[in-house]
């Protein structure tokens, strides 16, 4: 009888061990606490471009899109939205995150949020490793951890090692897949300072360890202990590896001439405007000099063996006149439209020639933008003056992005300036 009631009491156990284990496994987002789950994060108009409980098969992608609101009664005990991290919660690394976007903004490094704002996020996912797996989006809170939004069940089949993720590097160079990139020479490095390691025991392993070097101590017999082969040995590993560390560095200098380091900085980003007269959301100007310009920036890149940056923005209307692009100043560079015939008149004669870029400003579209009009231009700075005056160093920077000022003139001739600024990446392929 007792050993029957024992049995019974370990089933009832495992039961309800598998019970609670599904509904963890499920809803991670339940181990938070409701205050979390309140008064933090508050996710709607979430969709996935795949419906719950698809099945899906290695290498396919899956987007995930929405709205969250930092909500403005953010609790006290947990640091504010200042800086934050938009991801994906997954049980490990089954998917990939192949793109974020945080209104559109690439969220490749750290933001922040501001409370009672709401934004728009979008997540790109690819599947990696087959399984049945609940997919949430979640944004990191610096010092607070992730907080969690709605999951849908995904289920992943196929082969594991069927997956392949290849990109195109910056420079041109198209890496097949990724997640096997060089793992050989990591497996080489890694087993010659394992050798290295090995061999540094064994010397001093060789003679009596533990109980004989403890007396030795104690009798401070230190001649017996270090030796003169000792301290010679010891002198070579240095001189050694220090000399094995520059060569490493040298050679991956050559290999790879062009690196950028890791980005300090954090993507500044506009939140979204909520209206309450039922007209739904709308994008906030980006913070400028003048109200009667809105510009948001989208991309931009710097060709370095062209000495351009190109910059795309949106650029909004808001005065009661035509407007056109006059001039572009980034580092008191200035590039000008000439076919503007406002900005021409204003460059002075006394500002520095080789400051007033010779090829001008390239714009995609000098037609005039209309009152209440917004439009997408592409513009294109070119001149030497980007290398002649060190600028094109900021692809060695830890904070990758640029700030410009834009000059803008209706038909009547006022001038409107706006500021510009974003992230920007080196290209090295036109």
């Amino acid at each position: 009888m007792f050993k029957l009631s024992k049995m019974i009491e370990k089933l009832v156990l495992s039961m309800m061990l598998v019970v609670m284990t599904g509904v963890a496994f499920a809803h991670g987002e339940r181990n938070q606490e409701p205050f979390l789950r309140m008064k933090t994060l508050h996710w709607y108009d979430a969709k996935w471009s795949v419906e719950n409980g698809s099945t899906i098969q290695v290498n396919d992608e899956v987007t995930l899109t929405g709205k969250v609101h930092f909500f403005s009664s953010w609790p006290e005990v947990i640091n504010g939205p200042s800086t934050i991290f938009l991801a994906n919660a997954t049980p490990g690394p089954v998917f990939i995150r192949k793109a974020s976007y945080l209104n559109e903004v690439p969220m490749i490094q750290s933001t922040g949020a501001e409370l009672g704002h709401t934004y728009e996020y979008r997540v790109i996912l690819k599947a990696r490793i087959p399984g049945k797996h609940h997919v949430h989006p979640m944004i990191n809170v610096e010092s607070a951890g992730g907080l969690v939004g709605p999951g849908i069940w995904i289920t992943i089949d196929g082969e594991a090692d069927d997956f392949v993720y290849s990109v195109t590097t910056r420079t041109g160079q198209v890496i097949d897949n990724l997640g096997s990139y060089a793992v050989q020479n990591v497996v080489n490095w890694h087993l010659f300072w394992a050798a290295v390691a090995v061999f540094w025991l064994l010397w001093w392993m060789r003679r009596p360890l533990l109980v004989v070097r403890f007396l030795k101590v104690k009798e401070g017999s230190w001649n017996e202990l270090i030796t003169k082969n000792d301290k010679f040995l010891g002198a070579f590993m240095i001189v050694f590896i220090i000399g094995v560390l520059i060569y490493a560095n040298s050679i991956t200098k050559e290999k790879y001439p062009r690196t950028i380091p890791l980005q300090a900085g954090k993507v500044d980003l506009m939140s979204l405007a909520v209206h309450n007269d039922g007209l739904g959301t709308v994008k906030a100007k980006q913070r400028n000099n003048d109200a009667s310009v809105g510009v948001i920036s989208k991309k931009a890149e710097y060709f370095l063996p062209g000495r351009t940056v190109t910059v795309e923005a949106e650029i909004t209307n808001n005065s009661r006149l035509p407007i056109q692009l006059g001039e572009f100043t980034a580092a008191n560079i200035r590039f000008i439209n000439h076919d503007v015939d406002f900005a021409m008149k204003g460059v002075d004669e006394g500002y520095p020639d080789e400051l007033v870029a010779d090829k001008s400003l390239g714009v995609s579209d000098n037609t005039p933008i209309q009152p209440g009009e917004s439009r997408l231009i592409k513009i294109n700075a070119t001149d030497v003056a980007w290398e002649t005056e060190r600028l094109s160093s900021l692809m060695n920077d830890p904070e990758s992005s640029y700030g410009a000022l834009l000059f803008f003139f209706d038909s009547e001739g006022n001038r409107m300036i706006s500021e510009l600024s974003g992230q920007i990446l080196p290209t090295f392929v036109d």
